[in-house]
């Protein structure tokens, strides 16, 4: 690799310069003492690099710094534009209802931000398409097949001509199926039956951290794991709820590694970076480990890393914002 300092662009916020400085440093370190990165030995490359990872070390601090923020109510309210799932979150966990707290963080995973539609499935959804009760937690948890029945006569409206639609980018290919094995349905009632009511989400928390004497990454783990039981949450879907869950401070856990085996983008951003391209034949396990070492030698977390390399692959050479 190079060792000859870029300069810091127009890209970089000014803010940001000082740690970016400090991340290009601690890379050309790795690259020297630890294992070739022979991906970023380009400059180009490594600007898009960097410049990923910054933008997803703003995106997880983002989280820490709207839960300090005034919030208004209609963030909470399916029948208000203003809407916002995760906002909702924090709302009912300010307000004590750690389950709806929860349960908005699924909803907000499982439906995703659309692009053009924004949060419209989940609001309507959960607002019951601007009906007089929700699908909350407790009438959810209750009754999960009403729940079915529901979303089965609905799924046209929901669904209707006209109206922007879809789910978020990491979910494009979930179905709003009542009944499919990987639909909507499924996944709702999965997702009940993995929190087991009348145990509450906090008992599954203490449970998981029980499990593992109270380590955040070995509970994460093993939550990861169990989520195997939820319909249509795949890798993807599980890491990123688990994560959030932790972001919130709904629990005490996070990522102790990438999860590589099972992952796409990520997968392909690793083998970009360690291997020169993203066909290196590099085995998930070994990234890991790699991962797992640069993690702790940037001193930022697994999920700063995983995001970074799932954005950083789509477009090695020039940085891009990308979002959802």
């Amino acid at each position: 690799m190079d060792q000859a300092c870029r300069k810091q662009g127009d890209t970089v916020r000014p803010r940001d310069r000082s740690l970016a400085s400090r991340l290009e440093r601690r890379i050309f370190s790795f690259d020297r003492k630890n294992q070739r990165l022979l991906g970023i030995a380009d400059a180009s490359k490594r600007e898009s690099f960097l410049e990923q990872l910054l933008e997803s070390i703003r995106r997880v601090k983002y989280v820490s710094v709207l839960r300090k923020q005034r919030l208004s109510g209609r963030r909470s309210d399916p029948n208000n534009e203003m809407f916002d799932p995760l906002r909702a979150a924090i709302l009912f966990q300010r307000a004590g209802e750690i389950d709806e707290a929860f349960w908005l963080v699924f909803l907000f995973v499982h439906f995703g931000k659309h692009p053009r539609a924004g949060w419209r499935y989940a609001r309507e959804v959960y607002g019951c398409l601007g009906g007089t009760v929700r699908w909350d937690w407790a009438r959810t948890s209750a009754d999960p097949g009403s729940f079915r029945d529901w979303l089965d006569t609905h799924k046209d409206e929901l669904k209707r001509e006209g109206a922007p639609r879809g789910f978020g980018n990491h979910r494009k290919y979930q179905s709003l199926d009542a009944y499919s094995a990987n639909g909507t349905g499924s996944a709702v009632e999965s997702y009940v039956r993995w929190v087991c009511p009348p145990r509450t989400h906090h008992e599954l928390m203490k449970r998981a951290l029980g499990q593992v004497d109270g380590d955040p990454r070995e509970a994460f783990d093993f939550l990861y794991r169990s989520m195997d039981a939820v319909a249509s949450f795949g890798r993807t879907a599980r890491f990123d709820y688990l994560t959030m869950v932790g972001k919130l401070a709904l629990a005490p856990i996070e990522p102790g590694s990438t999860y590589m085996k099972s992952a796409t983008g990520p997968l392909a951003g690793a083998r970009l970076l360690f291997g020169g391209h993203r066909e290196a034949p590099l085995k998930p396990a070994i990234l890991e480990e790699w991962l797992v070492a640069l993690g702790a030698h940037l001193n930022v977390g697994m999920q700063v890393l995983e995001d970074s390399l799932c954005n950083w692959q789509k477009s090695p050479n020039t940085f891009q914002a990308f979002r959802g």
